[in-house]
């Protein structure tokens, strides 16, 4: 089972807007680019980055990583 099939739709729709933003971003700002809740959006990205598919350089900023650009490739 590949990465991508394994992701939910929410997680799914997060990565595609980190696909797209070139520098670390928080969450609110991630909420804003999908139209989720920021509170569902937080809880997802505990979930991807357990998953390795973002990291976070700063405190409270997340990023995707090269595996999270493959996985919505």
């Amino acid at each position: 089972m590949t990465q991508a099939k394994k992701l939910n739709d929410k997680q799914h729709a997060i990565l595609q807007a980190m696909a797209g933003i070139t520098e670390a971003c928080s969450s609110k700002e991630i909420a804003a680019a999908t139209g989720l809740e920021p509170k569902q959006v937080s809880c997802q990205l505990t979930a991807l980055k357990k998953k390795g598919l973002i990291e976070s350089p700063a405190r409270c900023k997340y990023s995707i990583t090269t595996t999270g650009k493959e996985s919505v490739a």
